[in-house]
């Protein structure tokens, strides 16, 4: 179990009835021992506890204690001499009431009730081998608050089940909306303390649920009356305490679904939460989870970490308004030069979903302001950063008007932080209804319209219904002369094969205007081409989370040409990383953040994971594959640009499926007729060099043509190859080879063996899956092949070198490496290697083989796991990459970004030099 799903389990462990019998096993259950473990506990066979409690060596020594007996409880476990003995590295004490434990190695101690400890599962994580998780603790409450709403959001729906309907649907998530702004505003002293939202619809409300609908209908309705008018309206005397909220969050239709008494009970359990401790930054996209059935199957996809979006925002602009932060001191007129500025600076996300990035950006500017502000001895003055700068285009409606509400709650929380609660009340409500979100398509609208780069000034234009049908956000406009621009977020990434048919005419309709061959690239490459085109008519920059893929193989030179055409720059760059959510069923997707910016002489910034952290690199230029280099864009070659042997493609069967036979089937077949074994040999495509496990083909050269068409078995399959072919009369080719049904289309091999390189492999790899495949075998079109070459170039494909090259600039499927040897190996830039290099790498590459053969029967799939891959193997690559990198520069290089450079160095010479065939 991973540290986000054994905080699922605590969190369902804590909302069960207290069962003393059960809950040790429980407690440990929820934290990943499996039942074979929990067994022997219960049974006492592996239980050595000696004070009546439940022992498990080497992790916690756990006890139900008697009511009021805890404290004295943890001490016994602390005395235990079998707590020592098992070298126990927790105690727990828990009577259902209060909830009591210590770490013994660091004697950190954790009190708390008996209904909060969820809230520190964190503090028992080592239990499940899992180090302290920082971010994980700050979002607990919120993911703990996401999954009671859906569970309310799921019983409401068994009772109203009209209200999942399609024309019910946006009702139901309006009713979410409300409900959340509830909780939220009790708990902040929005609403009177007096009169908290919670507890009247427990006291109004009766306990069979019958009338809930009534009493929270009545205080939405007090919520949408001005207090002049509660009277008139005939508001109940106990909803008039509740204030006028406005900006269109209670107008429109006010039903409220029935209730249930377990709805009723979910309820009142989520406004037990503690609402101060939602994040802002994430509210949205909390509510979204909620209402979206295909987001509440996987709660928490969106809760994305607020390091990895400043991964984005902060080279984007919030560096620089920092840079000046510092340079102007204490000086006032600098300061307030500094917070003008900041009062014109638009952050526009034009695939925002519920807000995240905008909400972020906000919260950042607000807390540089204050710092002008305390500077300038003005820490109470009203904010000059309007929300209405941070624009945002969505294509969903929902998610679209949820992204204003959460930054209105995130404006109404800088105002406590920055200016106090009396101050932030005073000025929060009524809300106002300026709308400064679009519903929309983004790569169908025109930017320029939704954020004006030089604000037009036009009146504002207001939402009657926050919730209702989007205004045309072309007539809006509002007042900000001058300000920058800075375009932001995290589009729809969508690889070419998965796009749907709308998606590829959202791309036609960006792309046709301005180039030819686009039908490659990911969806995420219009949001480029659409922010290189503003940026072209506005002072700023944008930044993207894209995949990587962008920045690889062959959609670089189609993108990236265009860009740089546009007069536009790399201002940075992040290679590539995981984008890991702390959601439970979400691994990660590898992206990179790409930056750009109109052209100048400014050194570009590029940053690099690394072990000790993110690595930082001030750089001429960055290129389209993010490497700090010149713009430079590798073409398919048909002949190596190095003095390397030569890699065929390997042999196609093309419409020969009779030809590939099972290992099974082959020996049938040569028992049936031992004559067939001559023509039988091992077939290696991608799969079977990384398994070791070969399929078996029918080879039969031309001179052996008539001696293998006599043999019964063989001729059945030869006419099945020859009517195959002879069904697609439209293809020059296999027409051609319906005269040779004995023989693929491309019958290469090899005297002695071949090195043999998969088409297809995983990026999780450290090293390119390749070995040395014995003759008879032949090599599938599945796999690469250099035949009868010297072993030294089994030293390059190993090498780390290669890897980086081949998995910039060859294509990936998804994000597996699709090797190819026009691109890959044709075009990989080597030195000129003198006998001696030969000689060194030649017997790196055995070394690797000996290697691989110490560990037999274990196949690459096997050996080359990175969290597995055995000591000496390592040792060998680590070896082969010491000997091949000093031949290159006359060490080793720091990290992959140098390695790249250095290719990109190399090739661009090498070509320029001699150019090569493609």
């Amino acid at each position: 179990m991973n540290a986000v799903e054994i905080e699922e389990a605590v969190s369902k462990l804590a909302e069960q009835p207290f069962e003393p019998q059960e809950f040790p096993f429980a407690f440990l259950e929820a934290f990943g021992n499996k039942a074979t473990t929990i067994k022997r506990l219960r049974s006492g066979a592996s239980n050595k506890s000696d004070v009546g409690g439940v022992l498990q060596a080497n992790n916690i020594h756990l006890a139900v204690a008697k009511l009021g007996a805890v404290t004295q409880t943890l001490g016994a476990l602390k005395a235990s001499p079998q707590t020592a003995k098992a070298k126990v590295k927790f105690i727990l004490a828990t009577d259902g009431d209060l909830f009591e434990a210590e770490h013994l190695d660091s004697g950190e101690t954790l009190a708390c009730e008996f209904d909060n400890f969820a809230e520190h599962f964190d503090f028992f994580l080592p239990l499940a081998g899992i180090s302290y998780v920082n971010e994980l603790r700050e979002t607990a409450i919120d993911r703990g608050a996401a999954r009671r709403l859906n569970r309310l959001y799921v019983e409401l729906l068994k009772d109203n089940p009209d209200w999942g309907s399609e024309a019910r649907r946006r009702d139901m998530n309006h009713f979410m909306a409300r409900l959340i702004f509830c909780f939220y505003a009790e708990d902040t002293g929005i609403f009177h303390p007096n009169h908290p939202f919670t507890s009247t619809i427990e006291k109004m409300s009766d306990r069979d649920s019958s009338n809930t609908d009534e009493v929270i209908g009545e205080l939405f309705r007090a919520m949408n009356t001005r207090k002049i008018d509660h009277e008139a309206a005939g508001i109940r005397n106990w909803a008039r305490a509740f204030p006028y909220v406005n900006g269109g969050l209670f107008g429109g239709n006010l039903d409220v679904p029935r209730f249930s008494r377990i709805a009723r009970s979910y309820l009142l359990h989520i406004g037990s939460l503690d609402w101060t401790k939602i994040n802002p930054d994430i509210f949205g996209s909390m509510i979204q989870a909620v209402a979206d059935d295909e987001e509440r199957g996987a709660l928490g996809m969106h809760y994305t970490s607020v390091p990895n979006i400043l991964k984005v925002l902060n080279p984007l602009f919030l560096d620089d308004l920092r840079e000046k932060l510092g340079d102007a001191g204490d000086n006032p007129r600098k300061l307030a030069i500094l917070r003008s500025r900041m009062a014109k600076i638009r952050v526009f996300d034009p695939a925002c979903g519920s807000g995240n990035f905008l909400v972020i950006a906000y919260k950042q500017m607000r807390d540089i302001e204050a710092e002008i502000n305390r500077r300038r001895s003005e820490a109470e003055r009203a904010t000059d950063i309007p929300l209405t700068n941070f624009r945002g285009i969505e294509l969903r409606d929902f998610p679209a008007e949820i992204a204003r509400l959460a930054l209105i709650i995130a404006e109404f929380q800088c105002d406590q932080i920055y200016r106090g609660q009396q101050l932030a009340l005073a000025e929060f409500l009524p809300l106002n209804a300026e709308n400064w979100i679009t519903c929309g398509n983004a790569l169908r609208l025109d930017w320029l319209s939704v954020c004006e780069p030089t604000g037009k000034g036009g009146g504002k234009i207001y939402a009657d219904d926050l919730f209702g049908a989007p205004l045309d956000q072309t007539k809006i406009h509002f007042e900000n002369e001058g300000g920058e621009t800075y375009i932001c977020g995290n589009p729809p990434y969508s690889g070419y094969n998965k796009q749907t048919a709308e998606q590829k005419a959202d791309l036609e309709s960006v792309f046709a205007p301005v180039m030819k061959r686009w039908g490659n690239l990911d969806y995420v490459a219009g949001w480029f081409i659409k922010a290189a085109q503003f940026i072209q008519q506005s002072d700023g920059a944008a930044a993207f989370v894209a995949t990587n893929t962008i920045c690889q193989g062959g959609q670089v030179p189609i993108l990236w040409p265009w860009i740089f055409a546009a007069r536009q720059k790399i201002a940075f760059a992040h290679t590539s990383f995981k984008w890991a959510n702390l959601a439970a069923k979400n691994a990660g997707i590898t992206v990179v953040i790409v930056g750009i910016a109109r052209g100048s002489n400014d050194p570009a910034t590029l940053y690099e994971e690394a072990i000790e952290g993110i690595e930082v690199r001030q750089v001429t230029n960055i290129n389209g594959y993010l490497a700090p280099s010149a713009n430079i864009f590798i073409q398919a070659a048909t002949q190596p640009i190095s003095s390397i042997s030569k890699m065929n493609f390997g042999n196609h069967p093309y419409y020969g499926a009779a030809l590939i036979i099972s290992r099974y089937d082959a020996s049938e077949m040569v028992a049936n007729d031992n004559r067939i074994a001559e023509f039988v040999r091992p077939y290696y495509g991608s799969a079977e060099v990384i398994n070791a496990n070969p399929r078996m083909c029918i080879w039969v050269r031309d001179d052996q043509a008539d001696q293998a068409a006599a043999i019964p078995d063989l001729k059945r399959r030869f006419l099945s190859v020859q009517a195959d072919r002879r069904s697609k009369p439209s293809d020059s080719t296999a027409t051609t080879l319906v005269k040779s049904p004995y023989r693929f289309r491309d019958q290469v091999e090899s005297s002695s063996y071949f090195i043999a390189v998969p088409q297809t492999s995983s990026e999780n790899r450290p090293y390119l899956p390749c070995n040395v495949i014995r003759a008879p075998a032949v090599a599938s079109f599945k796999c690469f092949a250099i035949h009868d070459a010297p072993l030294w170039n089994m030293a390059l494909i190993a090498s780390r070198l290669h890897w980086v090259w081949i998995g910039t600039v060859c294509a990936r499927l998804e994000m597996r490496f699709s090797y190819s040897n026009t691109l890959g190996w044709n075009t990989f830039p080597v030195p000129t290697l003198t006998e001696k290099n030969k000689i060194d790498l030649t017997r790196c590459a055995e070394d690797i083989l000996l290697a691989r053969e110490a560990h037999y029967p274990a196949t690459i799939a096997d050996l080359y796991d990175p969290e597995t891959i055995p000591d000496n193997l390592r040792e060998a690559h680590e070896r082969n990459d010491e000997v091949l990198e000093r031949i290159y520069i006359g060490r080793r290089f720091k990290n992959d970004t140098e390695r790249l450079e250095k290719l990109f160095e190399l090739y661009t010479k090498m070509t320029t030099e001699r150019p090569h065939s493609g």
